[in-house]
């Protein structure tokens, strides 16, 4: 079973929603700038060249200068941070939480494709530079969402309190917890190596948003990665105007509505606040609300007149925050975006915001779904050819897997289609006899058939029942394959942590999957190690 792929939208994985912008349905049309496609860049290009305050590169440039200081950075992230003050140079970026030790898999696939999009960018328009941008989340507050990976089946947690954005958050107390996780890595080198990239990580920086910095750019600072970290006062003052915008008029919160009411037909990913920014400090980031002409800090007692709390953005810009709905346009603003690449649940949000941007007057970005990948072994694949099993199978609900492969294995036909056809064919006799007499036997014939047809699918679940006790070994190795690649019934990449692989397979892992992983083909890739 060699490397493979399968559509997103075959892949049973994805919402309705992103099936159709994938298919470029026309009624989501209006909802985005510009289908990714490589050619479709040479306008995104000019736009975004046209249309973007270059005041702001210096304090970009600036800014990450400072934050790589204490980094060990490779020659190609220098030189992309310099080229960022050129008016020919522009980025791609990806967000992602400052999850443990990076999280889930798809950590990985996200960044990889926003790398792999900048190097085929530049071969296709040599004459600009492309820079791939990881944004990091360090100003989220929810840190129940990443306190935590999974390894081998098991849940690491850190406990820990915090209220505050995670970025900012001391990093005191992870040692304990390291020793934990060190006791399940074994002492393999990939398990040595593993763990000093865990403590380098982790217990040589002092906060959250440092540790995150220093694994993903020990991971893909070879490939010229960018990190940012934009909870900074001097890239916030180039924001200014927009959140001035929000605090006075909220015309986010109308456009945004109206966006949604288009997608009513979806499941709406976010639904916009009458304010969408927080009051923000480090122990604590709460929404801003209007009320009885005061401008409040929700859960305390923090309150503004309209005065007060534009000298304070003016001021001190650091102090607002921007929510789900605000943070795309601070992006956007800050950044010479040409595309956003994300989830499907973040790419279904940044359609809800086409025309909002258009009212700030900041161009909208292409957005492009990340890769997605299923990692097998060479071990799993023989497997899979064993047991008779394609992709398209084991990608199926696992109910669904049984019942397929309980009906293939079996020597005879499960289901009664047959029978059924013979069945109704006998009562089509009847009927032409029901018809000619009295209209109570043909009622009496409805009835029986009806009751003999339900009489066939009950033997026929119990027959597929019985077959599968029969069949009960072969499904058993078929469900436990799916299992292994699927835990939890769920999307391996959502799962499990890049360290259940790296340990097997080492310093390979980037690599092989930065050369096979290719952004703008909207397929699900298995890759077999």
């Amino acid at each position: 079973m060699p490397t493979d792929c399968i559509s997103y939208q075959n892949s049973g994985y994805f919402s309705p929603l992103m099936n159709d912008y994938l298919d470029q349905k026309t009624n989501l049309s209006s909802l985005y700038n510009r289908f990714p496609t490589l050619e479709s860049f040479e306008a995104q290009i000019l736009e975004k060249q046209n249309n973007f305050d270059n005041a702001s590169r210096e304090t970009l440039v600036t800014v990450l200068q400072k934050q790589y200081l204490k980094v060990e950075t490779s020659a190609i992230t220098e030189q992309n941070i310099k080229d960022l003050a050129l008016q020919n140079t522009f980025t791609v970026t990806t967000g992602h939480q400052l999850n443990l030790f990076s999280g889930p898999l798809y950590f990985l696939y996200k960044i990889i494709s926003t790398i792999n999009l900048t190097t085929e960018l530049k071969a296709k328009y040599p004459t600009n530079n492309f820079v791939p941008i990881y944004w990091m989340a360090t100003e989220d507050h929810d840190f129940e969402e990443i306190n935590y990976f999974n390894f081998k089946g098991k849940k690491f947690r850190w406990n820990k309190e915090s209220t505050g954005p995670v970025g900012r958050l001391s990093t005191d107390g992870l040692a304990d917890f390291l020793e934990v996780y060190k006791m399940e890595l074994g002492s393999s080198t990939n398990a040595e190596t593993l763990k000093k990239l865990f403590e380098d990580s982790y217990l040589s920086h002092n906060n959250l948003a440092d540790a995150t910095r220093f694994l993903a750019n020990a991971l893909f600072g070879a490939y010229g990665l960018v990190i940012l970290d934009a909870d900074n006062a001097d890239l916030k003052r180039h924001f200014i105007p927009f959140a001035k915008e929000e605090l006075l008029h909220q015309s986010s919160h109308k456009l945004v509505l109206e966006t949604a009411e288009k997608l009513k037909e979806y499941t709406i990913q976010v639904n916009p606040r009458q304010i969408n920014l927080f009051y923000i400090e480090d122990n604590f980031r709460e929404r801003i609300l209007f009320e009885e002409q005061k401008y409040k800090v929700n859960h305390t007692k923090i309150e503004f007149s309209e005065t007060e709390i534009l000298a304070l953005l003016e001021n001190h810009p650091e102090k607002f925050s921007p929510n789900v709905i605000m943070r795309p346009l601070y992006q956007e603003v800050i950044l010479p975006n040409l595309c956003y690449i994300g989830g499907g649940g973040e790419i279904a949000y940044w359609l809800e915001l086409k025309s909002f941007f258009a009212a700030a007057k900041v161009t909208f970005p292409i957005l492009l779904l990340r890769n997605s990948v299923l990692l097998a072994t060479e071990k799993q694949a023989k497997k899979a050819d064993k047991l008779e099993l394609n992709w398209e199978n084991l990608f199926s609900k696992q109910d669904h897997l049984v019942t397929t492969k309980t009906k293939e294995l079996s020597d005879f036909p499960i289901d009664l289609v047959d029978l059924k056809a013979q069945l109704q064919k006998q009562f089509s006799s009847l009927y032409d006899v029901a018809n000619k007499t009295d209209e109570s036997f043909l009622g009496a014939v409805k009835a029986q058939e009806k009751k003999q047809i339900k009489g066939l699918d009950n033997l026929e679940k119990r027959l597929l029942k019985a077959q599968k006790r029969k069949l009960n070994d072969v499904l058993e190795r078929i469900t436990n394959l799916q299992s292994e690649l699927f835990p939890n019934q769920s999307l391996q990449e959502r799962q499990t942590n890049f360290s259940e692989f790296y340990l097997e397979f080492g310093e390979n892992i980037i690599p092989a999957l930065v050369q096979q992983l290719k952004p703008l083909d909207n397929q699900f890739d298995i890759i077999v190690l």
